[in-house]
């Protein structure tokens, strides 16, 4: 498929999807799951696992190569960030986000490869639809801040037990404005699953996009728009990597704290 071909945006727009009714390639649906998106998102969880294991290894504290190096610069970035911001003693979060950040950054830099090269290999092989950046899928972006979100209540409950109550009736409003007081914190607690996935969704998709309208134009036309827009989206994969591991280290120390 070429990018004069009309339908050429909607075509890289469509996942490769299983019905789980039925077991059908194809089919949408409520119970359906994106394969592309789970295999995608599988292999490059277990890629950034496999390298961290063979850095953890073969760690050489006296001669580290460069491959240990960069590990270790990132495991002491996050954990920067980590103390900086987050106020309780979990032994979780500083590899939370290290996860975060790595498996999340791995996924977005997968838009950096050329539009048709993996719809064109999976083509080979039968597959007519394959979207290779997970995280320009909701349903992968709203399971990470799913998953957030279940470890923030479970903090909540475990960490303030019976003031939490106490400060759901009684902040910021006082106890005789408790129905505002509920109100405003279900809001609080119920958008930032959404903040988190939404934000992450919308930039990758949008970069996504632009690449394929990008592709579209004449091939000797691609190369410039094509560099500047790769070299400007480096920044934004970056970026949202770097904002969904902070958010969830804020919303996690927000957790353990008190009003």
């Amino acid at each position: 498929m070429t990018g004069t071909n009309p339908n050429y945006i909607e075509h890289h727009l469509e996942h490769l999807q299983l019905n789980l009714n039925n077991f059908n390639i194809g089919n949408g649906g409520f119970w359906t799951i994106n394969l592309d998106t789970f295999f995608v998102g599988l292999v490059t969880a277990l890629l950034i696992g496999g390298v961290l294991r063979y850095v953890a290894v073969r760690m050489q504290p006296e001669v580290p190569g460069r491959l240990q190096n960069c590990v270790e610069i990132m495991v002491d970035f996050v954990q920067r960030s980590v103390h900086e911001t987050y106020h309780g003693k979990s032994l979780l979060i500083s590899p939370l986000a290290l996860t975060l950040f790595l498996w999340i950054f791995l996924m977005n830099a997968l838009d950096l490869l050329p539009v048709d090269l993996i719809p064109a290999l999976m083509n080979t092989v039968g597959v007519k639809h394959f979207k290779i950046v997970p995280t320009a899928d909701p349903n992968m972006t709203f399971a990470m801040s799913i998953s957030v979100f279940c470890l923030i209540i479970f903090y909540n409950f475990t960490v303030k037990g019976w003031r939490l109550g106490k400060e759901i009736l009684t902040s910021p409003f006082g106890p005789y404005l408790f129905p505002l007081n509920i109100l405003f914190r279900l809001i609080e607690e119920f958008v930032k699953p959404f903040s988190l996935a939404l934000r992450l969704f919308g930039n990758m998709f949008a970069g996504e996009l632009i690449f394929v309208l990008i592709a579209m134009l004449p091939w000797w036309s691609q190369w410039l728009p094509g560099s500047i827009w790769a070299i400007f989206h480096i920044l934004i994969i970056t970026i949202q990597a770097f904002i969904f591991m902070m958010l969830t280290i804020a919303y996690l120390s927000m957790a353990h704290d008190t009003h």
